[in-house]
């Protein structure tokens, strides 16, 4: 059965000395999954990967279980395909992490379960400072980087729904799209 190639975006790890997960063991937790080609990239806890299985729930839930086991800790992640992945790339709002220098731009990719228009009904902007939008399965959010600190992105995390959730910068997402593409 042909694989497909997937990429898995943890929550919560090595953040503020919490969860620490060293990426040679994580990669190592994925293999005794069954998991193949496996790639991780920076220590943020995003993780590439090939798999025969298709059913996308049935897939998180394995790896949620796998990676609470063998880390100690109760494990969340997104799983997206790189179709979904390069979907999500090409459909960002027009100028989009465009121009780094003025805007500091997040996409909050979404468990399943949750839809993005769900999603953003919860979600706050600051009026002059942050444009949130919906995308496909995400949320894409930018915020003037001369007045980030009075961005409300910091009050996504929180809300209960962002247990759901799961945001990387415009910089990390294409990097991992261009991984994707060339693995």
């Amino acid at each position: 059965m042909a694989e497909t190639q997937y990429l898995a975006l943890l929550r919560g790890i090595n953040v503020g000395g919490n969860n620490i997960i060293k990426m040679a063991d994580l990669k190592t937790c994925f293999e005794s999954m069954g998991l193949t080609d496996v790639v991780t990239y920076i220590q943020s806890g995003n993780v590439i990967f090939k798999s025969a299985e298709k059913d996308k729930a049935k897939l998180t839930k394995k790896i949620e279980v796998g990676l609470s086991a063998t880390f100690n800790y109760s494990a969340r992640l997104v799983v997206i395909t790189h179709k979904q992945l390069k979907q999500t790339v090409e459909d960002a709002p027009r100028g989009f992490g465009k121009d780094l220098e003025k805007f500091r731009c997040d996409v909050i990719f979404l468990k399943e379960s949750l839809t993005p228009k769900e999603a953003m009904k919860s979600v706050s902007v600051k009026e002059g400072v942050d444009n949130a939008y919906v995308g496909k399965d995400v949320l894409y959010f930018s915020r003037l980087t001369s007045r980030a600190s009075s961005s409300h992105l910091t009050k996504i995390i929180s809300m209960p729904m962002y247990q759901y959730m799961t945001i990387r910068n415009w910089n990390t997402t294409t990097k991992l799209l261009a991984l994707m593409e060339n693995g």
